[in-house]
């Protein structure tokens, strides 16, 4: 019998030191999380919260021990112990409910704000780059107005039409290509077409020299460019604040939970016991 009450001494013992251990790295986790303080950067609020929901299970398992443990006390020995933790326990859960309380809203409003910046400055940069091609575009075309640009540019034209119909005309250099594994499939598949209608080679190469052909490609190219990267925020944002802020959310519950209900809970015995001598 005293052996198993030893035992079970111990067993709250532990309990009760691994539940303040859990609490007390919350807090060290806390302090440092705050370093350095910079409580206007919507960065670093984002950052403060999504670590903070992320460790936010350390502290109310450190409170499961804690209690488990002073349960063990009163069940073996039928007293209260010495030193009773339980009241400012409670009185922590509550601040750590008000505290995941209030990182709910504030977070999903940094990160919709922190997305609604990135996706300006996505679009800002797009604009950029668009009117980048579009003076690179009036450029080439002012300079085609050169004859000497201009005799440059259709001798560069025939070069290449020309390097295109000896290699279809080429039956051994024309399998060589297809069947070379370096060779992209896009430019195989070209081939093949060139091979099947040799007309084809006059519309590619005009096409290709055109500019505002070749800008219209660039301005296309930076427009989806800009679409995926408006939907990878937005996702990211998404994600984030569901994520961080359902967990938020329940565990501002939870604490609330354990610390009005607790706090009810031990008043009531020594609202009781005043009661009782008057009489």
């Amino acid at each position: 019998m005293n052996y198993r009450l030893a035992s079970a001494i111990s067993a709250a013992r532990v309990l009760k030191i691994v539940g303040v251990i859990l609490i007390l790295s919350f807090f060290v986790d806390f302090l440092i999380l705050l370093i350095p303080f910079q409580p206007t950067n919507q960065v670093w609020q984002i950052d403060l919260a999504t670590a903070l929901v992320d460790r936010g299970i350390v502290p109310l398992v450190g409170l499961g021990m804690l209690f488990a443990g002073h349960w063990f006390d009163i069940a073996e020995d039928g007293s209260p112990p010495a030193i009773d933790l339980r009241f400012p326990a409670l009185i922590m859960s509550c601040i750590l409910g008000f505290l995941f309380l209030l990182i709910f809203p504030l977070h999903l409003n940094n990160v919709h704000q922190a997305s609604d910046q990135t996706v300006e400055q996505i679009n800002k940069q797009a604009e950029q780059q668009e009117t980048q091609v579009n003076n690179q575009l009036s450029q080439v075309q002012a300079q085609l107005n050169n004859e000497q640009v201009k005799a440059a540019l259709d001798k560069q034209k025939s070069q290449v039409k020309a390097r295109f119909t000896d290699l279809i005309k080429d039956e051994q250099r024309y399998k060589q290509a297809l069947n070379d594994p370096n060779l992209p499939q896009t430019q195989k598949d070209l081939l093949k077409k060139f091979k099947a209608n040799p007309q084809e080679i006059d519309k590619f190469v005009d096409k290709q020299s055109d500019p505002q052909t070749a800008a219209d490609q660039k301005r296309s190219e930076i427009r989806q460019t800009k679409e995926q990267a408006e939907k990878q925020t937005k996702d990211r944002a998404w994600k984030s604040g569901l994520r961080t802020g359902i967990s938020s959310l329940l565990l501002a519950i939870g604490y609330m939970i354990i610390g009005w209900t607790g706090l009810r809970g031990t008043s009531a015995p020594q609202s009781s016991g005043r009661r009782a001598p008057a009489r």
